[in-house]
């Protein structure tokens, strides 16, 4: 499946959420990747509360409606005295936006699709606009410059991110004490076994959800400046083609990193496209060696010489983690959730730990964006993570938010927190994998 991203702006988005007095925006459809059918957006659309909907044209204008209601498929109109048709254009950033209600609520739009009588968008399942300006006053030129040709269509749930909760429902000491204690954590840490030196970490979940990034996090935490060792982006398609396994240099006053993160091909949709589960087991069970090249089509076979044959407990996997765009959980189709369950269940044949790291909490929350110290406050992190503890089927205490460093050029204390928080949350369930290994006759050295 292509990653979805809104079109907007951050100076659009801000201007639309300025006129919607909402705090955030969650992308329900892209009609380049879901489709210009009205089918198709009611799929995505029904039953999704407060609405808007983003048109886009190459004249450079930014329009659309919002909607309070409901869209359901019923064919008949819906009164909606919320209901406005708006407008902003690229070239006039100053310019406070177009906003036009309609003359008459009772006739707010028709629920046969994004039918809003004097807009009418997917009109006849293509990349236009039907425009008439009748129960909506409007001048068309100012609304879109005259140009019906959509170069995109998206819509998103309005939602209001609930606030803050009065007390964090999780403690972090987020000064530079609780840094340093954590990393003191990290670096006193060894595998309960003297065969093993260090943790194994497999990092897996869709394409640009914040894998590779994590990796690249983590080290500059060690390194004490952002560093970009893993390849990262937003292509449609995964950036990692290989089975990489990355290990940090010491740093911050750690003498030794005791754990190693492996990252593979991102989870896809398709037949033949991401990550396979034959060679998925593979690496958990330690049969493939570094710089792998992976086929979505053709997992590995024993012949390879980059099949290990009799790998060690050392080689194994010790803990997987499941990365997920926080932003996206509510975009997650049943074809993806499904292959996380696939995932999961053989991760758990094999007794290995597996915990979920939310990526990107600050596009997610404005909140948190404002000030990562609201990530254990926020209601709205907060019911992310129950919906992904449902979904996945993990507990509630094994999904961690944290927050990648993306596009800082140098590091931040509190985002250092977090990211060790993790670290430390991800060593402790490698245990479990080591404790069910103890003898009490070989201890860790």
């Amino acid at each position: 499946m292509s990653t979805i991203t809104s079109s907007l702006t951050k100076w659009q988005k801000k201007k639309l959420c300025s006129l919607l007095s909402h705090d955030r925006l969650s992308l329900l459809f892209k009609a380049s990747v879901h489709g210009y059918h009205v089918n198709k957006f009611h799929q995505k659309c029904n039953t999704q509360g407060p609405t808007v909907l983003v048109a886009y044209n190459k004249s450079g204008y930014v329009f659309g409606a919002f909607t309070n209601k409901n869209y359901a498929q019923t064919g008949q109109n819906v009164v909606d005295d919320k209901a406005f048709l708006f407008s902003f254009n690229d070239k006039e950033v100053k310019e406070a936006p177009l906003r036009v209600f309609s003359g008459n609520p009772q006739y707010a739009f028709t629920d046969t699709g994004p039918n809003f009588g004097s807009l009418v968008f997917l009109y006849n399942n293509t990349a236009t606009v039907y425009s008439n300006p009748t129960t909506y006053k409007f001048d068309p030129h100012k609304m879109h410059g005259n140009d019906l040709q959509l170069t995109e269509c998206e819509v998103y749930r309005v939602e209001d991110c609930g606030g803050l909760m009065e007390k964090p429902w999780r403690n972090v000491q987020w000064n530079s004490e609780g840094r340093e204690a954590l990393l003191s954590i990290i670096s006193g840490w060894k595998p309960s076994l003297s065969s093993v030196k260090q943790a194994r970490i497999l990092l897996v979940g869709p394409v640009g959800a914040g894998k590779s990034s994590f990796f690249n996090s983590i080290n500059s935490v060690f390194k004490g400046y952002v560093s970009s060792q893993a390849n990262t982006g937003t292509a449609g398609t995964s950036l990692i083609t290989q089975f990489r396994t990355y290990y940090i240099r010491p740093g911050s006053g750690v003498s030794h990193v005791p754990f190693a993160l492996c990252d593979s091909m991102g989870l896809e949709e398709g037949l033949n496209s991401g990550l396979d589960v034959d060679d998925f087991a593979s690496i958990l069970k330690g049969h493939i060696q570094d710089k792998y090249q992976l086929n979505p089509s053709m997992p590995i076979q024993p012949d390879s010489p980059y099949f290990h044959k009799s790998p060690g407990l050392k080689d194994k996997i010790h803990c997987v983690v499941y990365v997920i765009d926080t932003s996206k959980i509510k975009l997650l189709s049943d074809k993806m959730i499904d292959k996380f369950v696939v995932f999961r269940k053989k991760t758990s044949q094999l007794g290995i730990p597996q915990l979920v790291l939310l990526t990107k909490v600050d596009e997610a929350c404005p909140l948190v964006a404002e000030d990562l110290k609201n990530v254990y406050q926020s209601n709205y992190i907060n019911k992310m993570v129950q919906e992904v503890s449902t979904h996945i089927g993990v507990s509630l205490s094994a999904v961690i938010p944290v927050k990648n460093y993306y596009q800082e050029l140098d590091i931040d204390p509190q985002t250092d927190v977090l990211l060790l928080k993790a670290v430390v949350q991800i060593l402790r369930a490698a245990e479990g994998f080591f404790d069910d290994f103890y003898n009490p006759e070989e201890k860790s050295e």
